[in-house]
């Protein structure tokens, strides 16, 4: 099943429903079973929710599970009315670390992205520094940075132009913002612009092209990954300065 539907809609249904089909399979024991470990069974629901879904499937799994809890397994049954202080202590108990671990799970499941991103950032930063130290080719330094750009930033295409700068496009600066004319760009909250976006390579003090990035349509790269790619950018500048001098004519 696709990534999105997994921590989408389906997380959602996975949340509301898997406490009353937990609560369903423990009732035919529910005159063995303490409450506290049913609780306790519940609280492992809500947690897989959490980290299989994202933090909204938690906090919904958390409130499901303590319905259907109060409704199944308290007296009197079949009723959202507890009777007894420590069901009542139970109940609250098992919405409060469900709501907890939740957002513990989610969080975890967060950094572990997160580390995963840095590290794929880190590997692309490592070749094209390798890049800019071997590459003989203008050519090889500009197809190999406009895959990774097309890759970092979910681009729809990207073209490389030599030489000097032509029009007006918007552009991706040094620190990782974007600016239309003389204004900055509301990323986070507008996305980028749909439209043609430079990315411009220099180095040594001299221009030598732009990267026109053609964004994809409802997809906005974080902050960290426009960092790279401007970095990304540099080496190709430090490899194409490289070459430039190596092939330049000597006088």
């Amino acid at each position: 099943m696709p990534d999105y539907l997994v921590r989408g809609p389906v997380a959602i249904i996975a949340a509301l429903v898997a406490p009353l089909a937990v609560c369903a399979v423990l009732l035919p024991f529910r005159a063995a079973l303490a409450n506290t470990v049913v609780a306790l069974v519940l609280v492992v629901v809500v947690v897989a929710a959490a980290a299989l879904g994202h933090r909204l499937a938690g906090v919904l799994a958390a409130l499901s599970a303590a319905v259907w809890f109060d409704f199944f397994f308290t007296v009197p049954y079949q009723r959202l009315t507890i009777s007894s202080p420590a069901d009542i202590t139970t109940a609250v108990v098992l919405l409060t670390v469900g709501l907890v671990v939740s957002q513990l799970a989610a969080r975890a499941r967060r950094l572990e992205v997160v580390t995963i991103t840095d590290a794929d950032y880190l590997a692309q930063l490592h070749h094209a520094a390798r890049l800019a130290q071997t590459a003989t080719s203008p050519d090889a330094v500009v197809e190999c940075v406009r895959a990774q750009l097309v890759g970092l930033l979910h681009l729809r295409g990207c073209r490389f132009q030599y030489g000097t700068l032509l029009g007006h496009a918007p552009r991706l600066e040094n620190d990782g913002s974007v600016t239309v004319g003389r204004k900055r760009w509301d990323v986070d909250r507008l996305g980028l612009p749909d439209q043609d976006i430079e990315l411009r390579v220099f180095a040594g003090g001299r221009f030598h092209g732009r990267f026109l990035l053609q964004p994809t349509p409802g997809h906005t790269p974080p902050l960290e990954a426009r960092l790279v790619a401007v970095t990304l950018a540099d080496q190709a500048g430090a490899a194409l300065q490289t070459i430039w001098r190596e092939t330049a004519p000597r006088p």
